[in-house]
């Protein structure tokens, strides 16, 4: 890709030097806020997102202001005024009206097309964000009177269309090497899946003799495994927050565990401490190295269970349960289970009807589970570790192609949009 023949100072540090050329102008020299109040009766309601402006869902969240939303016109451009949705914004293929929480407007002079690249920009979106006002990260705002003052460097009307074409075309093809690359990681998941529940239900051994489980989901298991309920092999253990206005239980050398540290298999550092004195007047307890941690509660419960390790001794908050081995079951391999067997646990455990997703522990600890014996559970741990440990490979760098993948994205559009690298 060339540069252009000549170039000077923009003045404005996000965009540095520009084409001698484009214009350099504030954004409301390009643009008309929209503010016309409009009722979702009349005017189909929108979601903005980071992937743009779409038909708003019909499970998601409803605010009460139904008769209180904003006009949102085809072509409009849409972005949403908090830093908790940082990024989140769009040209508008539809009419129909969003939350008072966006900000509308009506491009003139400059195509919406150019203007949806140079908009979701990194460089954009930054300075969008610094412009703003807040006391704290999550609760940012930048409004339209803050905005309008942001420096854009335009090009002509017919070079914008040549650069939005570009764009398109470009991200266009890497966006379906994203696709397949994803897809690939979800077949690589469901084929985990598929190995770890045939060896935790039906073992190693395809010589075996086999017996009916009583279990329709699982049919017929090795005849000399039993069958158990989960009560009967594991303690199970609560946790709780200690309050949060007594400043002498936080900032601790304890570990206090969250659903939101639960993204690996194995817990070796929190986001928040507590102390021993937390400890000693709430409803949390001392979990000891080496239980296996269960989310019971959290919106998560839909798609997955999450599990995890516990690496050195901890406390839980009351989503989480903690499971101890008293009986003759490897804690490594109940793992496995849940995890080969998830779909139908989630239907089997999940309370209907809650507010927010949540196993029903009396059915978890009451549900049955195939128990091998002990010998024969290491053995299938052993053997799915060095299984899984591969396609958990495979799924990492493929994971990282994907943000290799949407780093040059970025990195193209930011260098486009801002005339860095001229497009023919």
């Amino acid at each position: 890709m060339q540069t252009y023949d000549s170039y000077k100072s923009s003045g404005i540090d996000w965009l540095g030097e520009i084409p001698s050329h484009w214009e350099c102008k504030r954004l409301g020299n390009w643009f008309e806020e929209r503010r016309e109040k409009v009722s979702d009766k009349d005017f189909e309601p929108l979601s903005v997102t980071k992937n743009g402006i779409v038909p708003q869902l019909e499970n998601a969240a409803k605010s009460n202001d139904g008769d209180n939303r904003k006009l949102v016109k085809m072509g409009d451009f849409v972005i949403n005024s908090r830093s908790d949705r940082k990024g989140s914004s769009g040209l508008s293929p539809l009419d129909g009206s969003v939350s008072l929480i966006n900000i509308v407007m009506k491009p003139r002079n400059v195509s919406g097309v150019f203007i949806n690249h140079l908009l979701k920009s990194n460089g954009f979106i930054e300075e969008f964000y610094r412009n703003g006002h807040g006391i704290v990260a999550d609760l940012w705002t930048t409004r339209y009177d803050e905005m309008k003052f942001i420096h854009l460097a335009i090009p002509p009307i017919s070079e914008q269309e040549a650069i939005a074409a570009f764009l398109d075309e470009k991200c266009g093809k890497i966006d379906e090497l994203v696709s397949v690359k994803e897809q690939q990681i979800a077949l690589l998941k469901e084929r985990r899946q598929i190995i770890i529940h045939e060896a935790v239900t039906k073992g190693l051994d395809t010589q075996v003799e086999m017996k009916d489980s009583g279990i329709d989901w699982i049919g017929e298991i090795p005849e000399h495994w039993e069958v158990k309920k989960i009560k009967y092999l594991f303690s199970v253990i609560g946790g709780g927050t200690p309050s949060k206005e007594r400043a002498q239980f936080w900032n601790g050398d304890i570990p206090w565990v969250s659903p939101k540290d639960m993204k690996f298999k194995n817990i070796t550092t929190t986001e928040d401490n507590i102390t021993k004195e937390a400890v000693e007047n709430s409803s949390t307890t001392l979990v000891k190295k080496g239980s296996l941690l269960v989310v019971v509660r959290s919106g998560i419960l839909q798609r997955t269970i999450p599990l995890a390790f516990a690496n050195l001794d901890l406390t839980i908050n009351q989503d989480l349960k903690a499971f101890i081995q008293v009986s003759y079951m490897n804690t490594n391999y109940l793992y496995l289970f849940i995890k080969g067997c998830e779909n139908f646990l989630l239907n089997e455990w999940v309370k209907a009807g809650a507010t927010v997703e949540s196993i029903e522990v009396q059915l978890m600890l009451n549900h049955l589970i195939i128990l091998p014996p002990l010998h024969e559970q290491e053995q299938i741990v052993t053997y799915l570790e060095e299984q899984t440990s591969q396609i958990d490979l495979a799924i990492v760098k493929k994971t990282e192609q994907i943000a290799k993948l949407k780093e040059y994205k970025q990195s193209l559009i930011n260098e486009v949009v801002t005339g860095k690298v001229r497009v023919a």
